[in-house]
């Protein structure tokens, strides 16, 4: 193995899943130190990044080197003056070639059904891999999971995997589409008749011995014919051997239509189950998952993950990026509380204006100001007279009326104030315009006079 090569691979993966600065940050100066059988250890300058790479990077670290060798390797760090000289014949990296070669099942340990945040949107496909572990080979088989990515589709037959593993002594191989590809086209690249015997036969008891076979994003095998006609005899083996099959794609068995039609009939056979975008409640709560074991828990207000969970509505790992990003940016300023105008700076480069679709929010504070002609600054200011605190109430209303802003960010944009407060305003707001003829002919000669 070229493990130069190797190391450039995973920094260019890592990159393209992270934003300049968290790289910039924690990436470019690391290097990688020893790889032995099963565990990989990198080199950093400070016990930040040992941290950091610890509780925020480490399952993209040990994917990026799963995707690229097919093992799902322990990782560790070490600073720099933690490491001992070896020889320059080792190069800083040798194998254990005397170490006993373990079943690898290329599941990763953190992922399970205890940390798995539950919400309407994936409650069924939860209930459908929980029966999967408790009679595997014998319910839903196959059980096909598919949804958009950073749903939590991995994580849900990980989860599945570690459970039947630590209650059965089945035998569980996780892999991809594309790890399973490459490992077929091994067999039809080698030359030699007898290592191609040899390698076939290892290719089918990696793939057909077992007692369960997740496969994730089961898509990428659209135009590989090969490799399709393999899975389909591999997925006739284990199924007529009542094994459990598990796959995952980013569309349903019916609308994967360039694959083989055989295929997909069998995806049919036993369940297919979605999982759909997280609500803002679930993304709270995954959020809120997500911070619990980190050092902001308790620093971190509600407002922020509201405003998180206003942001980021579609894909979970973007929520977990924003984490990710507060943590890096906590580490390096070190604050007392992560507030809304601390996660709006820490986020400004992350969570940008188009996610909103905002309107204008100062143009509606002008407007409001020159109508009851009070100044911009005492709008945003703590005065609570009746003078400053109505005309303030009415353009937060107008705010969450004309813009898709959310309350939080309302609030932030209104001297910082809590979203509950942007909630009570509107509140009253509506409440008076049914009953205020005058109010009512006011917040229509302001709307007019707004240029959003």
């Amino acid at each position: 193995m070229d493990y130069e090569k190797l190391w450039e691979n995973f920094l260019d993966i890592i990159y393209k899943k992270t934003n300049p600065v968290s790289f910039n940050t924690w990436f470019n100066n690391i290097s990688l130190h020893e790889i032995t059988n099963n565990s990989i250890t990198i080199k950093v300058p400070m016990d930040i990044h040992k941290k950091i790479l610890s509780n925020n990077y480490y399952s993209l670290i040990e994917d990026a080197f799963m995707s690229l060798t097919g093992i799902n390797y322990d990782i560790s760090f070490v600073l720099e003056d933690e490491v001992k000289e070896v020889s320059a014949v080792d190069n800083l990296i040798h194998i254990n070639k005397e170490q006993e070669k373990e079943w690898e099942s290329n599941l990763i340990s953190t992922y399970t059904f205890d940390n798995f945040v539950v919400g309407d949107t994936n409650r069924f496909a939860k209930t459908a891999a929980i029966a999967v572990t408790e009679q595997p080979g014998k319910i839903y088989n196959p059980l096909f999971i598919y949804g958009k990515s950073g749903l939590g589709k991995t994580h849900l037959m990980h989860a599945i995997g570690n459970q039947i593993m630590a209650t059965s002594n089945k035998k569980v191989l996780y892999t991809t589409s594309d790890m399973f590809m490459n490992d077929f086209t091994g067999v039809a690249r080698n030359d030699d008749s007898d290592n191609t015997l040899e390698y076939a036969n290892q290719f089918k008891d990696k793939y057909r011995n077992v007692d369960v076979l997740i496969i994730d994003d089961i898509q990428y095998l659209v135009g590989a014919e090969k490799t399709q006609e393999e899975f389909f005899h591999t997925f006739n083996a284990l199924h007529q051997a009542n094994k459990q099959i598990i796959i995952s794609s980013d569309r349903s068995p019916d609308d994967l239509k360039k694959l083989e039609e055989r295929l997909r009939s069998r995806f049919t056979w036993g369940l297919p189950v979605d999982i759909y975008p997280p609500d803002f409640d679930l993304r709270c709560r995954i959020l809120k998952n997500k911070i619990k074991n980190l050092d902001i828990a308790n620093m971190i207000d509600e407002d922020v993950i509201e405003y998180i969970a206003n942001a980021c509505d579609n894909d979970v790992r973007y929520l977990e990026g924003a984490i990710t990003r507060l943590v890096a940016y906590a580490a390096m300023t070190i604050p007392q509380r992560i507030n809304m105008e601390f996660a709006s700076e820490a986020l400004k480069d992350y969570i940008t204006k188009n996610i909103y679709s905002t309107g204008d929010i100062p143009s509606i504070q002008k407007a409001v100001c020159e109508y009851y002609k009070i100044s911009v600054d005492e709008l945003k200011s703590k005065k609570r007279s009746n003078k400053i605190a109505y005309p303030r109430q009415i353009a937060m209303y107008l705010s969450r009326l004309l813009t898709d802003e959310s309350f939080p960010r309302i609030g932030l944009e209104f001297g910082g104030r809590d979203h509950s407060t942007v909630i009570h305003a509107c509140d009253k707001i509506e409440s008076d315009l049914k009953r205020s003829e005058e109010l009512r002919e006011d917040i229509k000669k302001i709307k007019s006079s707004i240029n959003c």
